[in-house]
């Protein structure tokens, strides 16, 4: 199979150029992005970051909301995070809750030395599983002015508990008793066994959410070539890191804008509603829209509130 568009699951506007940038996070790993601006913009732009699904590359979700930004008057970059994709690091198909944290950082590092960007109005978006990366950079970086989280999925928590918190102490022992022994065998034969990303046939029994992902990245849809989800997935010992390292331990104290989406049918409604209850201020919102499930917030612009999303970085990159 191959993607649509040359690569990308969706198509660039009339309206925005795209150009492939190389720049560097704090630990040295080289991050590419797709940087889309507004045709024949003049002045300063206020810029967003935009990174997610989990398992996914720029050219799909992240690009397409990169893409619609820039056509609403915004510099916008859709980046790799460290260790797939186009980006960096020796080891691939791997994260890391600080690193991809960080990933995030280094994107507002490139974008505040742009001579047409406002290095004073930046926000960032995080869809599915760099939602929780996104919050966590915002409690980390004072100079993310305002933060969108889509159908945000908070990594630590599922890698430690299992969907729907299902996963007791015992369980979680013994995973990570799995995990380990996976580290041996991949140290021992010098690499690293993947997990397998969303799987060709699903049995009939498989659950909704599954099947949501691959009416998603096993499709025309959203499939691209470099996509994990939509190929061999991360390797296996990828979530270990995220068992003991919660990513949201201090997202009370952002206090710049959130404004959080998710879908009230979405399998991974429960990690938006239970993040958002620690957040404070009174420019925190939280949007539940009918009748939308997780992957409509990936590339369903009729669904995807991108008017609502122009306001709020309108309102609070200032």
């Amino acid at each position: 199979m191959k993607s649509k568009y040359d690569g990308y699951s969706f198509k660039l506007s009339n309206n925005v150029t795209r150009k492939k940038v190389k720049f560097h996070n704090r630990y040295g790993v080289e991050l590419v992005g797709d940087l889309y601006l507004p045709q024949n913009y003049e002045g300063k732009l206020s810029a967003i970051a935009v990174a997610g699904p989990f398992g996914a590359v720029k050219e799909q979700a992240a690009g397409l909301y990169a893409d619609e930004m820039a056509s609403r008057g915004f510099a916008a970059m859709a980046f790799d995070p460290s260790f797939i994709g186009e980006s960096g690091g020796d080891i691939r198909n791997v994260a890391s809750p600080d690193i991809n944290t960080e990933d995030f950082s280094a994107v507002v590092d490139y974008l505040s030395t742009q001579e047409f960007i406002d290095p004073n109005k930046i926000g960032i978006i995080g869809i599915c599983g760099f939602g929780g990366m996104a919050l966590n950079a915002a409690a980390m970086d004072t100079r993310i002015k305002a933060t969108v989280t889509s159908t945000m999925y908070d990594m630590s928590r599922v890698s430690a508990n299992g969907y729907f918190d299902a996963m007791d102490t015992d369980a979680r022992y013994e995973l990570k008793q799995n995990l380990n022994a996976q580290r041996t065998k991949d140290y021992k034969n010098g690499g690293f066994v993947r997990a397998g990303g969303v799987p060709e046939n699903l049995p009939e029994d498989a659950p909704f959410f599954v099947k949501d992902y691959h009416d998603y990245y096993k499709t025309e849809r959203g499939y691209t070539e470099r996509s994990l989800n939509s190929n061999e997935g991360w390797n296996i010992t990828s979530s270990l890191s995220f068992i003991n390292l919660p990513i949201l331990q201090y997202s009370d104290e952002i206090r710049s804008a959130v404004l959080m989406i998710h879908g009230e049918k979405a399998h991974s409604c429960y990690f938006s509603r239970d993040a958002f209850s620690k957040l404070k201020g009174d420019n925190k919102e939280l949007l539940i829209l009918p009748d939308t499930v997780h992957t409509d917030l990936y590339d369903q612009k009729d669904v995807i509130p991108f008017n609502k999303l122009e306001n709020f970085f309108k309102e609070n990159l200032v």
